[in-house]
């Protein structure tokens, strides 16, 4: 009886680890909503992966086929930039980038430009 509740016990244990490894590979992450100069709305969400960050910028207009300028900074540095369309039915787009996982903190800056416009969709986010 003893061998059967120390083999349980251990069991339980093992059970109640493995997912504290699985999310040191991805974990949770973090979003973040951002603010627009005008009526567009955006988010930013940001999660390691792999020893890097997986960054996910969604502005969501509701006008299909605009097209933004878009740059991501991370700790001041530029990592990623592009161009991106809003897409039907929603008129939003997603600009995903990985970058590199810096030491320390990261604050990921996202920046949205709408090259019709002018309109400006900014999100921050630390991780």
């Amino acid at each position: 009886m003893h061998k059967f509740l120390a083999t349980a016990a251990v069991g339980t244990l093992m059970a109640l680890a493995v997912p504290g490894i699985a999310s040191a590979k991805g974990g949770p992450g973090v979003t973040k909503a951002g603010h627009c100069s005008a009526t567009s709305e955006s988010k930013l969400k940001i999660k390691t992966d792999d020893g890097a960050i997986e960054t996910e910028f969604e502005v969501d207009s509701n006008v299909v086929g605009q097209t933004w300028k878009v740059v991501l900074h991370d700790n001041g540095t530029l990592v990623a930039h592009g161009k991106a369309k809003t897409a039907a039915p929603s008129g939003s787009f997603e600009f995903r980038r990985t970058v590199a996982d810096q030491t320390g903190t990261d604050v990921i800056k996202a920046k949205a430009t709408n090259l019709t416009t002018g309109e400006i969709c900014k999100a921050t986010a630390s991780l």
